[in-house]
């Protein structure tokens, strides 16, 4: 009898979901010995789309998880599986993004409170700069988390690229214009 549960690896292989070296990891086992025995054995990585599928079913509240494909029963069973781990992790994406995103409007509220003056102007910069280098992470992450996005597009903050110069001068300008429409 062997020490590992091969029967499990091989079915965590299958489905996509674990690279050989996590599954390593979570069976206490060498990446050299899974290869070895997935070369031997012909293991492939077969269901990794209709786990993704199931997944993608699961989270829209979807009737059909198969996409008109029929698996083996204990097939769709590991695909069934994964696609709830799935759904889990990226239910709780969501909820982080969202506790970060509360954050983040707390911060903007705070913001609009303050008044800028030459003394804070430098601090309330760099807050501002902060925040909104936040908020366009938390928008991509929470699109990503969505599935708004394609996996090749990657929209970015249209202030990802200011420096703190560029924002100070900005925030400067601003208050200029401010000051001279009083």
């Amino acid at each position: 009898m062997s020490k590992y549960d091969w029967e499990t690896i091989n079915a965590d292989y299958r489905t996509g979901q674990h690279s050989v070296r996590a599954l390593a990891t979570k069976h206490a086992v060498t990446e050299g010995a899974i290869r070895k025995r997935a070369r031997t054995e012909g293991w492939q990585r077969d269901l990794s789309q209709h786990v993704k599928t199931a997944t993608h079913a699961k989270l829209v509240r979807s009737e059909s998880t198969q996409n008109g494909t029929h698996l083996p029963d204990d097939d769709q069973a590991l695909v069934e599986s994964a696609a709830d781990t799935n759904v889990r992790v990226i239910t709780g994406h969501r909820q982080a993004i969202g506790r970060w995103k509360s954050l983040g409007n707390k911060l903007a509220t705070t913001l609009e409170s303050i008044d800028v003056t030459a003394d804070n102007v430098a601090d309330f910069a760099r807050t501002l700069n902060s925040g909104v280098d936040s908020l366009g992470k938390c928008i991509r992450l929470e699109r990503q988390a969505f599935g708004l996005d394609s996996e090749t597009s990657q929209e970015e903050s249209p202030f990802s690229h200011m420096t703190m110069e560029e924002l100070d001068a900005e925030i400067n300008a601003l208050l200029e214009k401010r000051s001279a429409a009083k």
